[in-house]
């Protein structure tokens, strides 16, 4: 790594975070982890822990919880367990996809938790972090940025106040229209007409405690779908989809609500812990990067529920945000690296709004063809295994792939394949997201989520890849696997002769079938935009 050394610290001043959301909350976190100061805005008095919300965490998601002092156990430990989705027309089941690990994750596939108790649990690690300043009442309502910063006005009780920061992370949730129009970021997408009405039913439904149904056209919702969760504390949370013009205070004054609740629970004695009406929207910003602000969450993407790629993406975004910023924060790398957050960001975003899209086209179609296509689907797919994989009740959330990212290096002897089946993951390759294992010391992604890792296999001359690519300029890590777990070369399947790169957020950025240590060299410094120039 010779000849690219940067300068040693750019600045003690905070990174400003506007949102205490759990995106906010996050990349807070993150942020401290790397030694970085935060101030955190948010326009609410105080914390509103109402309702389920965002409820489906998925394993990689508690895997990047985890890294901040185990809130990815705490979460996992308090929430509910699931691993498989069931899907139904009326009343005959159509499949079940159990959910598949390709690695050895301390995590299961789904844990269920209302949004408040993982706000909760991330506010206390917060409380306990001294370089995190959190400040309720201020809401931002102007940001002005130059070569040495950013700066964020924010009307508070006592009038307005100017806070200055190294960098801004923006993560106001859906209701960010005005920060978005101040950054110049566009909004383009498009809304369902048809709502949603979800639930909170605590009742008894046993057998149903560790799995999502789903069900299209049940009899009890007729032309329309059924979404069931399980969540701690003898919980279900219900999603109806209902009519455009759906009144539910005239459903609740009526028994209506509680007719459409007993179709479910039967003659159970049930209670409401908390309802609401939603209509779905499916939105990408046009830009994540604004010089030096950056868009995270709700505020740079809004997709539909089904799948639950909402907040499990926006936690991915402020992993992918953190350790750029701290990489350039630091002087490990220069500010172009923010510039991948786009790229890589915003292409995760699409992927979902295509995922999510195709879903809510299967569930609201948008014309009769449509419609007479869907209804054919499902009638053949009770007996024909070929029409069930068009059936589309979504595709849960799973992590996006980097193959074609600016900071990974291709290669040909693992070619990334596309899509993979729902519930799978990929084989190990650049861009993919490196399988899980236990280690000596605790977890191989904990390992590698201290900076850059670099795994060779056991016939690579390790000491030799040390001298390429430490040179003390950065944190740069060099291990021969098989040191760290005997049997983890089989079972991810690391060549002998085989070197891999991977990135502070556990993503492969390259594998190398030989270790050529000019290779190694060259993949970590593109990995880390060192020699790549990205187009603004």
């Amino acid at each position: 790594m010779r000849g690219t050394q940067m300068s040693t610290r750019m600045s003690d001043r905070p990174v400003l975070v506007v949102g205490n959301g759990p995106v906010g909350q996050t990349t807070a976190l993150l942020l401290a982890r790397w030694g970085i100061p935060t101030i955190v805005v948010d326009g609410r008095p105080h914390r509103d822990l109402v309702g389920s919300k965002a409820i489906v965490q998925q394993r990689d998601v508690l895997d990047i919880w985890d890294a901040l002092d185990g809130a990815g156990r705490e979460i996992a430990d308090l929430g509910l367990t699931w691993v498989r989705a069931r899907t139904f027309h009326q009343d005959d089941e159509l499949f079940c996809t159990d959910f598949r690990d390709a690695g050895r994750s301390a995590f299961p596939p789904f844990v269920n938790i209302s949004q408040s108790d993982t706000e909760a649990i991330l506010d206390r690690k917060i409380k306990a972090s001294p370089l995190i300043d959190v400040r309720w009442d201020h809401r931002a309502v102007g940001i002005e940025q130059d070569d040495s910063g950013v700066s964020i006005t924010c009307e508070t009780a006592a009038g307005p106040i100017r806070l200055d920061g190294a960098y801004a992370v923006v993560c106001a949730g859906a209701r960010g229209d005005a920060l978005r129009k101040l950054l110049g970021v566009g909004f383009d997408g498009r809304s369902f007409g048809d709502q949603f009405l979800i639930c909170d039913i605590r009742t008894a439904l046993e057998g149903w405690e560790q799995e999502r149904r789903f069900y299209f056209d049940p009899s009890w919702n007729p032309g329309r779908q059924v979404l069931i969760h399980p969540c701690p504390d003898s919980t279900f949370r219900i999603d109806w989809q209902v009519p455009e013009d759906f009144d539910a205070t005239a459903e609740e004054a009526n028994g209506g609500l509680d007719r459409r609740i007993r179709q479910v629970v039967g003659d159970r004695g049930y209670e409401i812990v908390w309802k609401s009406v939603y209509r779905f929207h499916q939105r990408v910003a046009d830009r994540l990067r604004i010089g030096k602000v950056l868009l995270a969450g709700d505020v740079a993407h809004l997709v539909s529920p089904f799948g639950a790629r909402g907040l499990n993406s926006g936690v991915q975004d402020a992993e992918n945000v953190a350790w750029k910023i701290a990489f350039v924060y630091h002087g490990f790398a220069p500010e172009h690296l923010l510039e991948s957050y786009h790229e890589e960001r915003h292409a995760a975003a699409l992927e979902n709004l295509e995922v999510t899209g195709a879903t809510m086209d299967f569930l609201v179609p948008q014309n009769a063809e449509q419609a007479a296509w869907r209804l054919s689907t499902l009638e053949r797919a009770r007996h024909d295994q070929a029409a069930r994989a068009a059936v589309d009740s979504g595709r849960l959330a799973e992590p996006f792939w980097y193959a074609a990212s600016s900071l990974t290096t291709p290669e040909p002897t693992r070619p990334f394949a596309g899509r993979p089946p729902k519930g799978a993951a990929p084989p190990p390759g650049p861009g993919v997201l490196l399988p899980d294992h236990p280690t000596t010391e605790g977890r191989l992604r904990q390992l590698c989520r201290s900076g850059i890792t670099v795994l060779c296999g056991e016939a690579v001359d390790v000491q030799e890849v040390r001298v390429a690519v430490q040179d003390g300029t950065r944190p740069v890590t060099v291990h021969r696997l098989a040191d760290l777990h005997l049997a983890a070369p089989a079972v991810l399947g690391l060549g002998r002769d085989e070197v891999w790169v991977v990135r502070p957020d556990a993503h492969l950025a390259a594998t190398l079938p030989i270790a050529h240590t000019e290779a190694v060299e060259a993949a970590v410094a593109r990995a880390l935009a060192l020699d790549v120039h990205l187009t603004m």
